[in-house]
């Protein structure tokens, strides 16, 4: 559904993106990661033929985004970081505008208007304006305009900014819905989101691709390392010093700071340590508070992979 190929953008002379290649499926959700002035936004912009690259080329079923960009404009809904909305309208009007812009018929936008109301949880505040509503609910009205045409394609920056807990459950139920037909692309800074919804997730750092897979096959390129949570009541400097000491660790530091003792968390190279860190706590004479192992998730992976 979706070709990037060798994607490149300078700006001022520096390079955002540098020979990035990836596709997407239609039907696929794809998870678009990476910490702050990777090229995230860059990449959506030139996608959905905002901008246009330095060098590449972006396809969307076949047409190429520069060359035929109204009609790849036609097969996306998009959702900004920061959503552009006209403030004076009331939401109900703004949604009519909205559907009438994409083309839609007076049954059709009836229709779809009803429906973007009850997916996005916009009842209470149809006949407000949007300078009066909350940046949560602002949101929301940003994601109800980027779906109401029903686009093949829908490209998120950031869906879930300034939503609630509740309301960021619901808005990954309906982008889980929306992926089962459509092709969506979303970028996210909470990484649990990025891997209770996607498919499939892409880290970028520095303009490059330097991760793919489904978060299971991520975290198994990254080695798979165990985790483990230490919490004890001995002197940090010394608890540290130890247990950088015990063979197999490759990653000791201060998790947390609460209650009666100090958190840790700790890397090895894939042994289970726990035997060998309960040893060394009780040599000491701390006591243990709490000790528990988990695999690598998204969230370790991520940090190995742009750091």
């Amino acid at each position: 559904m979706i070709e990037i190929k060798n994607l490149t953008k300078t700006i001022a002379g520096n390079k955002i993106l540098d020979d990035v290649n990836f596709s997407v499926q239609k039907g696929e959700i794809l998870g678009f990661l990476g910490p702050n002035g990777a090229g995230k936004t860059t990449t959506m912009k030139i996608i959905t033929s905002f901008w246009s690259p330095s060098s590449g080329s972006v396809t969307i079923d076949g047409l190429d985004s520069e060359n035929d960009s109204l009609a790849v404009r036609q097969k996306i809904g998009y959702l900004p970081e920061m959503v552009p909305l006209y403030e004076d309208m009331k939401v109900r009007e703004y949604l009519k505008f909205a559907g009438e812009m994409r083309g839609l018929a007076k049954k059709e936008l009836a229709d779809r208007i009803s429906y973007v109301i009850e997916a996005c949880s916009l009842e209470k505040v149809l006949e407000k304006t949007i300078d009066e509503l909350s940046k949560g609910y602002r949101q929301r009205v940003g994601l109800a305009q980027a779906i109401i045409g029903s686009p093949e394609v829908l490209i998120l920056d950031e869906p879930t900014t300034g939503l609630d807990p509740n309301q960021i459950a619901e808005i990954r139920e309906l982008i889980k819905k929306i992926g089962q037909e459509k092709t969506v692309i979303f970028s996210t800074h909470i990484l649990a989101e990025a891997a209770a919804v996607c498919d499939r997730v892409i880290i970028i750092n520095r303009g490059k691709i330097v991760g793919e897979g489904s978060p299971a096959e991520l975290a198994k390129k990254a080695g798979a390392k165990e985790i483990i949570y230490l919490k004890t009541d001995g002197p940090k400097e010394n608890v540290l010093e130890v247990l950088q000491k015990i063979i197999g660790v490759i990653r000791a530091e201060v998790k947390d700071q609460s209650g009666d003792g100090v958190g840790y968390e700790i890397e090895s190279d894939g042994a289970d340590l726990r035997s060998a860190i309960t040893q060394v706590v009780v040599a000491n004479n701390w006591n243990i508070l709490e000790i528990s192992k988990s695999k690598a998730n998204l969230e370790d992976v991520f940090r190995e992979l742009t750091k």
